[in-house]
């Protein structure tokens, strides 16, 4: 019995990959995509105040109305933005590489939304805002590049769980983060199962618009930290299900599960050894383990009722030894 089970799982996986590498080679033979980065950055440190109008000229939507010129004279001018645009320069002073990168993402894109609009892509750098590292909005991309510098540089001043996203790596899978919420409608309802199918959605996406990325890079996490959540699956499902919390909108539950936080709180001796965001973990097993069950095309399951989700995913977390 134990090896008809392997040989059916060996077999489920052989038909994956199969049906993964068509996808690959179909998106291969279509057309490249060509994207144009203006280096916003770039531009406005090397820009000489008393020219300040030719680049508010150039890039008006950086400039909102109202703020004196003397605002962003001054940033041009101070030691500590400057000493943050060199460190900027040495890492991405030739973005090529990063900007192959988008335009396959961007392949990738207009193979599952043909409609997609192209962007104009734009590199700044802002104010260390860490929920806005790239934001993706009608016909523009802007990527705040002081947030990739790696999670380990000086100048970096947040939480341990929030710098070790500071990594190029991340650049990727912030993109379709900013690009799925226009397409994944916003949960219905305020029950933790819709917040956990509505990430798991999320990064579903990322499985199919990023499928060279590992499973820790798609959710921001350690490679331990998959390892952790992969070993106690069951046992955090079993939590949820025992204290009833799937259905339940008590406010408190995002925090605990699925928004950004250095550990979940089970309230337990485990919490420490948990990473942050299990709910989004648990959501994407749910969400994969649907289109593995059904068939259904992304695009048609980002727009699917939670409950049809949860209820045609036959989602049955793999049993770990006590």
């Amino acid at each position: 019995m134990k090896k008809y089970v392997i040989a059916l799982a060996l077999l489920a996986g052989l038909i994956s990959c199969d049906k993964k590498s068509k996808v690959e080679k179909a998106i291969e033979e279509t057309p490249p995509v060509s994207l144009k980065v203006y280096r916003f950055d770039k531009a406005f440190f090397e820009t000489p105040p008393n020219e300040l109008q030719n680049l508010k000229d150039e890039y008006p939507f950086f400039f909102p109305e109202g703020t004196p010129d003397k605002v962003w004279t001054d940033k041009m001018q101070n030691p500590q933005w400057r000493e943050l645009y060199q460190e900027v320069e040495k890492k991405y002073s030739n973005f090529g590489e990063q900007t192959s990168e988008i335009e396959d993402l961007f392949k990738h894109i207009k193979y599952f939304f043909p409609t997609a609009t192209m962007p104009k892509v734009y590199t700044v750098i802002a104010d260390m805002d860490y929920n806005n590292k790239a934001i993706y909005a009608n016909d523009k991309l802007v990527i705040s590049l002081e947030l990739y510098l790696g999670a380990k540089h000086r100048f970096y001043e947040f939480p341990a769980y929030l710098e070790q996203n500071f990594e190029e790596r991340q650049m990727m899978p912030d993109i379709v983060t900013s690009f799925s919420l226009g397409k994944i409608p916003p949960p219905a309802e305020k029950t933790l199962l819709s917040e956990m199918i509505y990430y798991g959605k999320q990064l579903y996406l990322k499985d199919q618009l990023l499928p060279t990325y590992t499973d820790a890079e798609k959710i921001g996490y350690l490679p331990e930290q998959i390892t952790w959540c992969q070993e106690n699956e069951s046992y955090i499902w079993r939590y949820f299900i025992e204290k009833e919390l799937l259905y339940s909108a008590d406010s408190k539950l995002p925090g605990r599960f699925t928004n950004l936080a250095p550990f979940s709180k089970f309230y337990l001796e485990i919490d420490n050894e948990s990473p942050g965001r299990v709910g989004q973990w648990i959501g994407w097993q749910i969400v994969r383990s649907f289109m593995q069950n059904n068939e259904v095309s992304t695009q048609d399951m980002l727009k699917m009722d939670v409950k049809e989700i949860f209820e045609k995913s036959k989602y049955k977390p793999k049993k770990t030894d006590e």
